[in-house]
């Protein structure tokens, strides 16, 4: 089990850690828009009701497992590599570090597009840039707190984000219900619009791992990592189906609702007011989702040079046990992807994070061979039910590759470049591989010397 060099003195604990996860996974309805213009109410609904069976479900429950089981710092780098082998745990931090440069550049995005609501003048030309690199030195700052900073932090923002929907929420249902609007269930669309709307639900229902990676920060892991997995899971779906059904009630046409319609709906509903708080939320959402995720994906290089895959700088931590050398190097390669076009980011992203995901199950069903006395303290089943788990993720997976085929970047398509992303990682494993081997040579004949 790997240990933290210089261990947090305060821990996350279980509501922290639910609410650090749900912002790791969501962060409240902010991003569901376009499921709704690519299905219409009925099927985007029904497709919130089942993805979280087939997709976040299986999810949850193979980190639970693996990280009450194995509950170390750097978290699925640490599953893989222990099951697999070093090469394919490479793989797995190269995957998830590489998809975190296209996923991260989303957030500062989001913050941005709402902020604009409030004032148009505020995002015109450069400022949008500058305001998504001030969510990053932000995000930057807060994080060298510690983890437990950011958790603590985040249930704050965690209340403040969701109690303008639970207005919502309530008046959408009681409008419905007293006024009787038509209720325009059913929208035309095309195989591609529907597409988008499974892509943009799945990228919405991903992330879930990324809370393993700071199990050396959290209070009691073994138990309270599958409490959280569970109970954010429920929020997320809830949070995300609630709102949505309020919106079909309150009569609203699918035409009329699109990324950022939330704050429109609130004004038709509570007056400008609610919508200036749903604003306010938007930009939470964004800078929340930022900042928990980089409390994540920092862990993941620490344990990578802690098996001499990294650099030893890369370890170094301040007087609070952070990661300082990470966490900045991270900031940097994130703030450089942040003018990519959000669309071409989700493909990119689901295609590098649908790889990892495949290799966090195998290493499920390979501990389950390789280890069968491990102590689980939540365990998924039988032998039959952990190979059965990854069924629909990765079936999920392939779909989204499929259906992705038509975006691209440049002259490539998102799913080619995404697999030259992929293919870098065996080459700078073999090349790290060849440095060691080089170096432990000269050391031979020095002191053969």
């Amino acid at each position: 089990m790997r240990l933290a060099a210089k261990p947090a003195r305060r821990k996350l604990r279980i509501i922290p850690l639910i609410a650090a996860t749900y912002f790791m996974v969501s962060g409240g309805p902010y991003g569901i828009e376009d499921i709704l213009g690519g299905a219409g109410f009925a099927k985007a609904i029904l497709i919130l009701v089942l993805l979280p069976f087939l997709w976040s479900l299986p999810t949850t429950l193979m980190i639970g497992e693996l990280a009450s089981s194995i509950p170390a710092e750097g978290g699925f780098y640490v599953w893989v590599r222990r099951a697999l082998g070093p090469f394919w745990g490479y793989q797995e931090g190269w995957l998830s570090l590489a998809a975190s440069v296209f996923d991260m550049a989303i957030y500062p995005t989001i913050f941005v597009s709402y902020l604009s609501r409030f004032n148009p003048d505020l995002t015109a030309g450069p400022r949008a840039y500058l305001w998504s690199l001030l969510v990053v030195v932000v995000c930057c700052a807060w994080n060298l707190r510690g983890a437990p900073a950011v958790g603590e932090g985040t249930v704050g923002l965690f209340v403040l984000l969701l109690a303008p929907f639970a207005v919502f929420i309530a008046l959408g249902f009681w409008h419905g219900f007293t006024a009787h609007p038509t209720i325009q269930w059913h929208a035309a669309s095309t195989e591609t619009s529907l597409s988008t709307a499974i892509l943009v639900a799945m990228w919405n229902y991903m992330g879930w791992d990324n809370a393993s990676t700071v199990a050396q920060e959290v209070e009691n892991p073994q138990r309270n990592y599958p409490r959280a997995m569970i109970a954010a899971a429920m929020l997320v779906a809830v949070t995300y189906i609630l709102p949505l059904a309020a919106v079909a009630l309150m009569g609203i046409s699918v035409s009329n609702f699109s990324t950022g319609s939330w704050a429109d709906a609130a004004r038709m509903i509570g007056g400008p007011m609610l919508a200036t708080a749903v604003i306010a939320g938007g930009a939470i959402n964004g800078f929340g989702m930022f900042n928990v995720l980089m409390m994540s994906y920092t862990r993941l290089p620490v344990a990578m040079a802690e098996d001499r895959m990294l650099p030893q700088f890369v370890t170094r931590r301040n007087s609070r046990g952070v990661p300082y050398v990470s966490v900045l190097l991270c900031a940097i390669a994130w703030a450089l992807a942040l003018k990519l076009p959000f669309e071409r980011l989700i493909s990119i992203d689901l295609s590098l994070y649908g790889a990892s995901l495949i290799l966090e199950f195998v290493a499920l069903v390979v501990l389950r061979l390789r280890e069968p006395n491990l102590e689980r303290p939540f365990k998924v089943g039988n032998f039959a039910a952990a190979c059965a788990l990854g069924v629909g993720p990765t079936v999920l997976i392939c779909y989204a590759l499929y259906a992705s085929r038509e975006e691209h970047v440049g002259p490539l398509s998102a799913v080619l470049f995404a697999f030259l992303v992929a293919l870098v990682g065996p080459i700078l494993y073999w090349l790290t591989f060849w440095t060691r081997k080089q170096q432990r040579r000269r050391l031979a004949a020095t002191a053969a010397d």
